[in-house]
């Protein structure tokens, strides 16, 4: 898909013009991929609800079947064999937007869950590759800072993507049809453009393409294990609460999203310094804390019936919390060999979606007789998350990954 014939290292992009180096096209795509994404997501309660009559239990199944390629995301080390990561995170860009394009056009269970397959192929694969970009590119100095402004961009493009969709769903009388089939077909072409556009770029160290699980990264990969099962809780049944438990229509759960996204985009920046300044530890400390409490709150709505506005505050502020995950990323380039970035990260992102493939459909069944039970599992899920981060140490690195480390060294134990 990349078509220049010149392939720069990291040090000779910093020549090019700003627009073409490599941050600015980890920009971009940060850009794009909210577009197709951030559309399917916020259409998706009201769409299979009207459309397909879908309940907790089939949501909770098409969850499942769009975390399978999670699963599979250590494929990628076998397509690094064929192509350059650079090449496999736009194809995965392109895939994504060109599945969502044509999603409304498949109203029924089997045909939803085999659109959703194909979407999350993309979805999934192209966060796997981006993610490891990200760690070669951006040097670790300022991976904090320039990670935390990504995360804006990505929040930035949501927020357009949902403004857009608020002002117009209504006015203009637009289907499902058209909005997916616009908003996946801009992914797709910024795609196009980005492989046409931009160079080949060499990363620093060459990639292993060969499994690795090291025993030293043991705690990078249970953080990970922990956040991808407490998310589908917050993916898959928080928007869904919000339309089922409060009637929120298409152009109500977009301006939640507007709400959503607009604070990120101010505060990613933000939380990325402070990544920088405090560390990774009290980072995560501080969002598994919070995370604690907005899930017993989601408890609190079915318990004491609180108002909607509630509802709204507690989803912002979960959004708001799950924006400092990024954290996990710069701790594990700060111990990990070089080399090892891309396929940790493939196999990082597969540890990620071991319980997002069941985790769904079995609470699906689960949230039919009792959301409260749902909620209180994703706030245990974060309370062991917290214990994990609190083994964090203040400036980890290669020989230093954790507190038990640290302990172990100190006592002689450890070669």
């Amino acid at each position: 898909m990349i078509i220049s014939k010149r392939t720069y290292t990291l040090e000779e992009a910093r020549a090019l013009p700003r627009w073409r180096r490599p941050d600015t096209l980890l920009y971009v795509m940060a850009a794009a991929m909210p577009i197709a994404f951030a559309t399917w997501s916020a259409l998706l309660n009201n769409f299979v609800i009207e459309a397909a009559g879908f309940t907790g239990k089939e949501i909770g199944w098409l969850h499942s079947i769009r975390e399978i390629p999670g699963l599979l995301a250590i494929g990628v080390i076998v397509l690094l064999w064929a192509m350059r990561e650079q090449v496999l995170v736009l194809a995965s860009l392109f895939l994504l937007g060109v599945a969502t394009a044509i999603t409304a056009a498949f109203p029924s269970f089997g045909g939803l869950m085999i659109v959703t397959f194909l979407s999350s192929v993309g979805f999934h694969y192209y966060e796997t590759v981006n993610q490891s970009l990200q760690l070669q590119w951006i040097d670790k100095s300022r991976a904090p800072q320039t990670l935390g402004r990504i995360v804006a961009v990505g929040s930035g493009a949501s927020l357009a993507a949902y403004l857009l969709l608020m002002l117009t769903w209504k006015t203009l009388d637009l289907s499902y049809m058209t909005v997916y089939a616009i908003s996946g077909g801009t992914t797709a072409l910024i795609a196009i453009a980005c492989a046409l556009l931009w160079p080949s770029f060499q990363s620093p160290e060459p990639q292993l393409k060969t499994f690795v699980l090291r025993k030293r990264y043991w705690l990078y990969y249970a953080m990970q294990m922990m956040a991808g099962a407490r998310r589908q809780i917050f993916v898959v049944f928080a928007a869904f609460m919000m339309v089922e438990k409060y009637g929120f229509e298409v152009h109500e759960i977009t301006g939640l999203f507007v709400i959503n996204f607009f604070v990120n985009m101010l505060a990613a920046p933000l939380i990325g310094r402070a990544v920088g300044r405090f560390g990774e530890q009290a980072a995560l400390v501080f969002e598994y804390s919070g995370l604690i409490l907005v899930f017993l709150a989601y408890g609190g709505l079915y318990i004491y019936n609180w108002p909607v506005w509630v509802a709204g505050a507690l989803y912002v502020l979960d959004h708001l919390f799950f924006a400092m995950a990024f954290a996990q990323r710069t701790y594990f380039q700060k111990i990990a060999d070089a080399g090892d970035i891309a396929p940790t990260a493939a196999v990082a992102f597969t540890i990620n979606h071991i319980a997002a493939v069941f985790l769904p459909a079995l609470l699906g069944y689960l949230w039919l007789t009792s959301p409260v039970s749902v909620f209180g599992l994703a706030a245990g899920m974060a309370f062991i998350s917290l214990l994990l981060a609190l083994l964090i140490p203040r400036h980890p690195e290669k020989g230093n990954e954790t507190r038990v480390t640290m302990a172990l060294e100190r006592i002689g134990l450890r070669a």
